[in-house]
């Protein structure tokens, strides 16, 4: 275990077997920043920002995340103000419940569904590719960013979250999606940022000037 002390200055990513967790890393290390990828409670909970990302499925991820009891850390990271920032599944596993695994609780920390793309037959399931971003509320991640601005997706499920003052970014393929939320210290894209050049990685420096004041 590092001192606790030096993480305060550290990105903590959550290490929970998700996949896309070294991208991430690799991303944040680029812009100058110190990483622990851990599943510790301690060192989570002491670290300046932390991160969830993840790629899979909704149910499995609840699975390993009661399995290494970071539940309840995730929640107290929240209350605690500390900066947190879903991504792509990390998004997902923020909010209730999920079409893709029917019965299974999120984390429940924001109000919403995440339910499955709808199959038209012009439409590609999942949908991998360059999506355009539009801001139908001012976020701090997007500072800097002009609208229309592209992003790199890769999922077969979207959020509708409940309260729309939260939806920052939207997309459309084959609906609107709710492509990226922001609330207090708590903010979730449902794009890969790391995977999205130099756009994602100013929304990424932009998660990282975030302080817990900020919120």
């Amino acid at each position: 275990m590092l001192d606790l002390k030096g993480l305060k200055n550290m990105v903590a990513i959550i290490d929970y077997d998700a996949g896309n967790i070294k991208s991430v890393q690799k991303a944040i290390e680029y812009l100058g920043e110190e990483v622990i990828i851990t599943r510790n409670p301690e060192e989570i909970l002491q670290a300046s920002r932390v991160i969830l990302p993840g790629v899979g499925a909704f149910g499995d991820a609840m699975e390993k995340l009661h399995k290494y009891h970071l539940v309840e850390v995730i929640k107290e990271v929240v209350n605690k103000g500390i900066p947190f920032l879903g991504i792509c599944l990390g998004l997902q596993l923020l909010f209730e419940k999920s079409d893709e695994t029917p019965g299974v609780e999120g984390l429940g920390i924001l109000e919403g569904e995440i339910k499955r793309i709808p199959d038209y037959d012009e439409l590609k399931i999942p949908h991998i590719g360059w999506n355009s971003l539009k801001y139908p509320n001012k976020g701090k991640l997007y500072e800097g960013i002009a609208e229309d601005s592209y992003v790199y997706f890769v999922h077969s499920y979207y959020l509708e979250a409940k309260n729309q003052d939260i939806v920052v970014a939207t997309t459309d393929y084959g609906t609107c999606i709710h492509a990226s939320v922001e609330h207090d210290n708590v903010f979730a894209c449902q794009f890969h940022p790391e995977k999205s050049s130099t756009v994602g990685l100013k929304i990424l420096e932009n998660f990282l000037k975030v302080s817990k004041e900020d919120k």
